[in-house]
Formats: C-alpha cells, sequence, structure tokens
C-alpha cells in the first residue's frame, strides 16, 4: 500500500480521493512527521464531512473537499450521536427572527460597545457600522474623549458615551440602560483599562462578548475568568487563544483545549479562522462553512464582534448569536470575495455586504 501511495504522490496527474485520502484517519491526526497519505487535489467526503478536515495540518492531503449526498435518512441521522456539527445555510435559516411589522428601534435592542484608543479608531468604527448592518435598534459605542468627531462622522447611526480619558478607555458608570456588551476592538492594553475592564466584568448584568483587547488584558489576569458571567461570548484568533488557554502542539490539540476551556469557564468561544469553531459550555462543538482566505485582514474580527454584539442585543441567545452570526460574516465575506477577490478584501466590504448576506437567507 505505501508503494502505491509513494507512487500516485509522485505523478502529476490530478488526484481525486473518494471519502477521504487513504492512509488519512477521519477523526484525528496522523501521529508521525511524515506520513504515508495520498495528496489529493479534490476529496469527494461521502454523506459527512470528516473531523480532520477542519484540522489545518491535514489540508495539504486534502485538498478541496466537496459533499456527497448518498440518502442517508434524517431520522437516522438524528439517532447518532455527532462529535461536531457543520453548520450551512439550512441550519442558520431556521434562526433567523422575523420582523413584526409594527417594531420599532426599540424592539431590536439597545447595545454597548466599548472600543477604541487613540491609535486604534478604526476598529471601533467597523464594529459600530457592522453592529447597525446586523438589525439593531440602538447602538452606544463609548469611546475616548478625543474620538468624538471620529465615530460621529464616519458612523452618524452611532450613539455615544464618551470616556473622561481623553486617549483610552478607564471606566463607564452607567450599564443598566443596555440588552448587551461587546468590548475590545481597538481597546489599547493601558494599566487604567485593565481595572475598568475588571469593574466592567462585575457590574455588568447583561449577555457580553469579548474580543481584541479584551481578551489580551484577561489574558494577563485570567483570575477574572472566573467573574465572566455564564454563557460570555469570547471571539479569539489562534494567537490569543494560546495566551488565555495555554499552548498546543497542533491543531487537533488546540481544538480539545478549546472545548475544555468553555466547560470549565461556562462560556462559548469562536475560534476565528478557517471554518471558525465555536465550542459551548455543555460540550458542543459547531464547525462554521462560510468564509475564505479574503478574509485574513485587518478589522475583519472587529466586524465580527459587532455583528455577534448585534445578535445578543436582539435577543438571540448566545449560542445562537455565535453561530449566526459568525455564519452571516463569513458569507458576507464570500459575497466580497466574489467581487473583490482574495487579495483585495479588506473588512470595510465584508460590513457592506452584510445586507446582501441577510437577503440571500431569506
Amino acid at each position: 500500500m505505501v508503494s502505491i501511495i509513494d507512487f500516485i504522490n509522485s505523478l502529476d496527474n490530478q488526484v481525486i480521493s473518494i471519502d477521504i485520502p487513504s492512509g488519512l484517519m477521519g477523526d484525528k491526526l496522523f501521529d508521525t512527521k511524515v506520513p504515508k497519505i495520498i495528496h489529493a487535489n479534490n476529496t469527494l467526503s461521502i454523506a459527512f464531512p470528516k473531523q480532520v478536515f477542519f484540522l489545518a495540518e491535514a489540508t495539504k492531503y486534502i485538498g478541496v473537499w466537496h459533499h456527497i449526498d448518498i440518502g442517508i435518512s434524517e431520522m437516522y441521522q438524528q439517532m447518532v450521536a455527532a462529535e461536531a456539527y457543520f453548520i450551512e445555510r439550512k441550519d442558520v435559516v431556521h434562526m433567523l427572527n422575523p420582523r413584526n411589522k409594527f417594531s420599532h428601534k426599540g424592539t431590536y435592542g439597545h447595545a454597548l460597545l466599548i472600543a477604541g484608543s487613540s491609535s486604534k479608531m478604526g476598529a471601533a468604527v467597523m464594529a459600530s457600522k457592522a453592529a447597525m448592518r446586523t438589525g439593531l435598534g440602538l447602538l452606544t459605542t463609548h469611546i475616548p474623549k478625543s474620538a468624538v468627531d471620529i465615530l460621529q462622522i464616519s458612523s452618524p447611526e452611532t450613539m455615544l458615551s464618551i470616556d473622561k480619558n481623553a486617549y483610552y478607555f478607564s471606566g463607564i458608570d452607567l450599564l443598566s440602560n443596555y440588552n448587551a456588551i461587546g468590548v475590545g476592538p481597538g481597546l489599547g492594553l493601558n494599566k487604567e483599562s485593565h481595572i475598568a475592564l475588571k469593574i466592567l466584568i462585575q457590574n455588568a448584568n447583561t449577555p457580553m462578548v469579548f474580543d481584541a483587547d479584551a481578551l489580551n488584558i484577561l489574558s494577563e489576569n485570567k483570575t477574572w475568568l472566573s467573574f465572566l458571567k455564564a454563557g460570555s461570548i469570547l471571539t479569539p484568533h489562534p494567537k490569543e487563544f494560546e495566551r488565555l488557554a495555554g499552548k498546543s502542539n497542533n491543531s487537533e490539540e488546540r481544538i480539545e483545549l478549546q472545548k475544555q476551556f468553555s466547560i470549565k469557564h461556562k462560556i462559548i468561544i469562536v475560534l476565528k479562522g478557517a471554518n471558525t469553531s465555536i465550542t459551548t459550555p455543555d460540550g458542543k462543538h459547531f464547525y462554521n462553512s462560510t468564509g475564505n482566505p479574503g478574509m485574513a485582514t485587518a478589522g475583519s474580527g472587529d466586524v465580527l464582534t459587532g455583528i455577534i454584539l448585534s445578535l445578543l442585543a436582539q435577543s438571540y441567545d448566545p449560542q445562537t448569536a455565535a453561530i449566526l452570526g459568525v455564519y452571516i460574516h463569513g458569507l458576507a465575506g464570500d459575497i466580497s470575495a466574489i467581487e473583490n477577490g482574495f487579495e483585495s478584501l479588506i473588512a470595510s466590504d465584508i460590513i457592506d455586504n452584510i445586507g446582501k448576506a441577510f437577503i440571500s437567507l431569506y
């Protein structure tokens, strides 16, 4: 068998694997540094994708994978316990709340976004605009005093809460007016911001989303994780997650660490990347089907924070807000890639296409 694999891999032909490339295990990574595995250009996966398809180290063996439906009954699928779930359009269309003809802006929630510092106001702008594009009724963004003109000009739909400090987040008093709180995009790492974040965590009684510098501050103060409200959503990229939860040797170990971290701290982790991985306090695990390499660009994560915050404030439960938010974010990115290509895609394009993403789900 090994000689056949070596021979096929030596050819210049296009290689198509049926179900899974020979030599690759379906549910875990290989355990040698130089495994003997077919290098497929395309993999035709029968019935369901395999867990290994979502691990970065296996990509070079799988190529592009395609789902082949062989008619396995829906009843049987519901009976079999799943290790993870692959979120597709058919799953999210049922999550969307219909809009009532006689609703008003108060119907769709009031969110508080705490974001921005003297050199990172773009993050606050993008998160704010993304939140408003995702159906939110009202948004208040808390920003440093020096940034008022920037946000009022760039996002006129956004109301402002103005920090007493001119350059960074130093605290906020009134929290009772909001249905959800998001914190982190462009926040900075000033020591006074550390203290302000701790007080915020202790005083907030609404669902929260933590991203970017809020995660970096938490990683320097890990005891604060015990103060997080159950169901809080954390949206790290792999390096931010490593700082929070510790190192792992490969993506398989990182996913397992992600699951255990969610369970231990009773939080939802949105681990950003290809097929963004979402884990929940009850041990469930979801992979997203939308998104593309063009979204690996500055500000993309800030847009995701705004989207998820908006959904939370509209009374979507945290798990649904995370799953639906990640799917819409990736779908808007896919529409942007069609219009601009991977190389030219920027985060503002994703915001501009959130509306088209929603339309495609109706």
